[in-house]
């Protein structure tokens, strides 16, 4: 008997302790975590530097309100702003909370409602992101959507071309699409959305609650494309464990959201704010993205090398260290199997094995992950569904 409502379909596993990219189970088994919290812990389980920062905060308060000067929240937000090229924060709880926050500036500052997005897109489960999302499974029996909500194939310039016109707010779109099975954008729909963007004088929302802070190499995903965002949302990586949602947006911008306009009681939170202060201390430091990026490139290199004659293989692509493995047929067995073997990843929709290992991995837990997909994805070693 259980007194949580069923609205995950948990593991048969119960962590116990968790270091690295190393976890165990409260039964004694190691597990390689290449999870990372579904991409939240990039600096890995137990870091020591998120710690000391966040036992600093804990000494000091843990809460006070947004009614407060807080100068830890302008720090954060100033690396933010270093980093991205966006001048203005605004901090919540979670990335549907940023992805609302998003939607809500944009209309408010275009006056418009109309806003673009992409099949297979994942931007959140609250009403506004449920309707943002072009996954139709998500909004089944939640009756009629949030209007204003118009969904294109992504990486197709023609239709989008066709949805966007002088209602249009934004386009809002994920650079890779994460839950959507690791989709990365083209450089030919990146250009045609740039055109859009100055023709109809319309907002584009970058979400990059899975991509950002470090997780393809570069500080945010966006800038490996040539697109220039007016809104970034981040969340996941942040916090590196601990709850924090942002909403990053041009300095004009910021006439649109004064005082009353939008809110979080939480949002920003001091503990959390001490954590995101020092993910991003170590993560934007040019030879933290160097290594990251050198990191991911070796591991498409390995997986490709071992796996380029499965014939259970379509696809095996990715950013960085974000990285999917379409194959012919589901998952979801093959994953499980891996999670046997002691490797945790995830599934990114039906037929793609999602790898999201720490930023700070290293190249023996990457090789020792490449052997066990290897050898599970042998033709004798294929688990049925």
């Amino acid at each position: 008997m259980t007194a949580l409502f069923p609205t995950y379909a948990r593991w048969n596993i119960e962590p116990d302790t968790a270091k690295g990219s190393w976890l165990t189970s409260k039964e004694g088994k190691n597990y390689l975590d290449y999870t990372s919290g579904i991409g939240v812990l990039n600096l890995g389980h137990g870091n020591e530097t998120v710690k000391a920062s966040v036992e600093r905060q804990l000494e000091r308060f843990w809460h006070t309100s947004n009614l407060f000067e807080n100068s830890e929240q302008e720090q954060a937000a100033l690396l933010l702003a270093k980093a991205s090229g966006l001048s203005r924060t605004f901090f919540a709880n979670s990335g549907a909370e940023a992805n609302e926050a998003a939607i809500k500036l944009a209309r408010k500052a275009t006056g418009k409602s109309k806003i673009v997005t992409c099949t297979q897109s994942f931007h959140g489960r609250t009403f506004a992101t449920m309707a943002a999302t072009g996954q139709e499974k998500i909004r089944v029996g939640y009756g009629t959507m949030l209007d204003g909500f118009t969904h294109v194939p992504y990486n197709n310039a023609a239709e989008l071309e066709n949805a966007v016109d002088d209602q249009t707010a934004a386009i809002m779109l994920e650079v890779v699409q994460g839950e959507g099975g690791i989709h990365l954008l083209d450089a030919s729909y990146a250009e045609a959305i740039m055109k859009l963007k100055e023709k109809h004088d319309i907002l584009l929302i970058i979400d990059e609650i899975q991509t950002g802070i470090g997780r393809t190499g570069k500080p945010f995903a966006f800038q490996h494309f040539a697109i220039q965002p007016d809104i970034i949302t981040l969340a996941k990586g942040l916090g590196n464990g601990l709850p924090i949602g942002a909403m990053l947006g041009r300095e004009d911008l910021a006439e649109f959201f004064g005082p009353g306009s939008h809110g979080s009681t939480f949002g920003g939170n001091p503990i959390s704010i001490s954590a995101a202060i020092a993910v991003l201390s170590e993560v934007m430091n040019p030879l933290f993205l160097q290594e990251t990026a050198e990191k991911g490139i070796y591991f498409m290199q390995q997986l490709k090398w071992h796996l380029e004659n499965s014939e259970f293989i379509v696809e095996i692509r990715g950013l960085g260290l974000m990285i999917g493995i379409e194959l012919k047929d589901e998952a979801a067995p093959i994953v499980q199997k891996l999670q046997d073997s002691g490797l945790l990843l995830l599934t990114a929709g039906p037929n793609v094995i999602r790898i999201l290992p720490p930023l700070t991995t290293d190249k023996n837990e990457i090789d020792l992950a490449v052997e066990k997909i290897s050898n599970v994805l042998k033709t004798e070693s294929i688990p049925t569904a």
